[in-house]
């Protein structure tokens, strides 16, 4: 009987090491392991028994690798994965993907099932002391956002419809590059067709996404979530400011959400803050409760505004 439960803990030990990185050679797993190549391999074999696609490769780069299989085998977790995903869960119960939250709920359950006592506890204290709000969710397709990965990974184009700003439908015919989400929005970058240039997407301004078989080339492509960051702070607005900060670039990030602005570093003290907005005075009252000093660089028109409100201010203020 000890070495039946000798052998399972043993098993149990190479199926974590095996969903720790892609590939383990033999000798490594028998050295972690404290046994011979020769128990490795009867161990794997235990594994592909209950139903887990272990492969076996030879040659320079060879070794063991857990494979993806037709279905999905039982996951070992230790103590602080299995938190983590609950907690994971949780949150993902709020999230931004169509479906997902009652998917969540589901494995929630089934989670808290087969935890520990001691684990299920820390769990759910972790879930009392977390709230997620309701408002300001853009939800997004599930399946619309699995294939655009895929055709990522892949590297096929992809078909959508698209309704810009003013709502106004068309087809596009992009080479999708990267998945970007925001908190509240999903992005894609991608390099239109038609357009010959780079664009990003949101998701759920998207119908009808299909990928074709055209597969495409990898071009040199800038950093996706710099692009989109830059897209939805500037570039997507009327009006476009560049702002020198007097503060650390650190602090204005902090103060900051990266959907509403880019924060470059000038120095140690001091930082260009890149946004846009539709509305002048808005752009004014964004500036005004940062906090700290700044200056103008662009557009003349946002220093106009700005002294207007500050007129309007101090006749408010002596009134």
């Amino acid at each position: 009987m000890n070495d039946e439960v000798g052998t399972t803990e043993r098993v149990l030990r190479l199926l974590g090491l095996l969903q720790q990185r892609p590939v383990w050679t033999g000798p490594e797993l028998a050295s972690r392991l404290g046994v011979t190549t020769r128990s490795i391999r009867r161990d794997v074999e235990r594994l592909r028994s209950l139903g887990y696609p272990v492969n076996a490769t030879q040659g320079v780069g060879g070794g063991y690798q857990l494979g993806a299989g037709r279905a999905l085998p039982p996951l070992l977790l230790d103590d602080e994965e299995a938190i983590a995903t609950a907690v994971s869960l949780r949150l993902a119960a709020g999230g931004t993907v169509a479906g997902a939250s009652e998917a969540a709920v589901r494995t929630l359950a089934k989670l808290d099932q087969v935890l520990p006592a001691r684990l299920r506890a820390e769990v759910r204290a972790l879930h009392d002391a977390i709230v997620t709000l309701e408002g300001g969710r853009i939800e997004v397709d599930a399946d619309a956002l699995l294939a655009l990965a895929r055709a990522c990974r892949d590297t096929v184009r992809v078909e959508f419809g698209y309704a810009g700003r003013a709502q106004e439908p068309g087809e596009r015919r992009v080479e999708p590059y990267q998945l970007v989400a925001t908190g509240r929005r999903w992005y894609l970058m991608a390099f239109d067709l038609d357009r010959d240039d780079w664009r990003s997407f949101r998701l759920d301004r998207m119908s009808g996404v299909r990928a074709t078989t055209w597969r495409f080339r990898r071009r040199e492509h800038p950093d996706p979530a710099a692009y989109v960051q830059r897209a939805v702070t500037v570039a997507a607005y009327r009006y476009r400011a560049r702002v020198r900060v007097h503060a650390p670039a650190e602090d204005v990030r902090r103060a900051t959400t990266a959907s509403s602005v880019t924060v470059e570093q000038v120095d140690d003290a001091t930082c260009l803050l890149l946004t846009g907005s539709d509305s002048l005075y808005a752009l004014a009252l964004h500036l005004g409760l940062l906090g700290w000093d700044f200056e103008v660089l662009e557009p003349p028109e946002l220093r106009e505004a700005l002294a207007t409100l500050g007129r309007r201010f101090t006749s408010a203020a002596v009134s």
